[in-house]
């Protein structure tokens, strides 16, 4: 397959995970102080390091068919739990998602807390404000990563995108010393729900012994329907919306 829309994938994905840790590095380092933030910071990369350094060789040492049928249920399922929650934002049955109200969320919390040190740190609040956003957020990224880069027996594309994406967040985050509430993030997430989903029910479907026409150019109509179904369901979910402010 096509290296590009792979990279393009993971880019947005990371992208969207990299502006909602960026949000929560900000709250920790400009509200608390940047050095524990940073040591937060770091030893979540550090675990994440190893968590993608032991998940990729033993990936490998999987079956080709089994490793696209476990790895194509896994994004199928991922995907459609980002695809669902953006629908329902799209439809207005759930809140969209606001960069801006997370940070001044995150700032009250964090100017709330009382502070405690110890064992090299000055602030573990911040300590752990930035670990547990780095890691939880970054975990998906591993993810998307090894997955993507596994099944397609290289994992260089995948790395070289979601770093690209970090760096570029990291970047714009350092400039401008605030939370990026003007990224389009709900609309990357529909895009990227489509994607994952497709990816995963065509690398699935293979696993399962299913020999799509055309082989990898099936995705160029995959993707296309996939995308036409999810808009589909974001007219109906409005069509409903309506009759029941209608009939209220």
């Amino acid at each position: 397959m096509n290296a590009l829309p792979l990279a393009l994938t993971v880019f947005v994905a990371c992208l969207v995970e990299a502006v909602e840790a960026l949000t929560i590095v900000l709250a920790a380092g400009l509200t608390r102080e940047w050095r524990s933030t940073f040591q937060g910071m770091a030893v979540a990369l550090v675990v994440l390091a190893a968590i993608s350094a032991a998940l990729g060789p033993a990936l490998t040492l999987i079956p080709l068919g089994a490793l696209r049928l476990v790895v194509g249920a896994l994004l199928a399922i991922f995907g459609i739990q980002w695809l669902r929650k953006a629908i329902l934002r799209a439809t207005g049955h759930k809140a969209l998602h606001d960069e801006a109200s997370a940070y001044q969320r995150e700032v009250t919390a964090a100017a709330a807390a009382g502070r405690r040190s110890g064992r090299g740190v000055r602030d573990w609040y911040a300590f752990t404000l930035s670990f547990k956003g780095v890691l939880l957020e970054g975990l998906e990224v591993v993810f998307i990563v090894v997955t993507f880069g596994s099944n397609q027996g290289s994992l260089w594309p995948a790395v070289i995108a979601a770093a690209a994406a970090v760096l570029v967040v990291a970047g714009i985050g350092v400039a401008v010393r605030a939370p990026l509430a003007r990224v389009p993030e709900n609309a990357m997430k529909f895009a990227v729900g489509v994607m994952l989903t497709s990816f995963g029910t065509f690398w699935g479907a293979e696993g399962a012994g299913v020999n799509w026409p055309g082989h990898d150019a099936a995705l160029l109509v995959l993707v296309p329907v996939m995308l036409v179904v999810a808009l589909g369901y974001v007219l109906l979910l409005r069509g409903q919306s309506r009759q029941e402010v209608m009939s209220s």
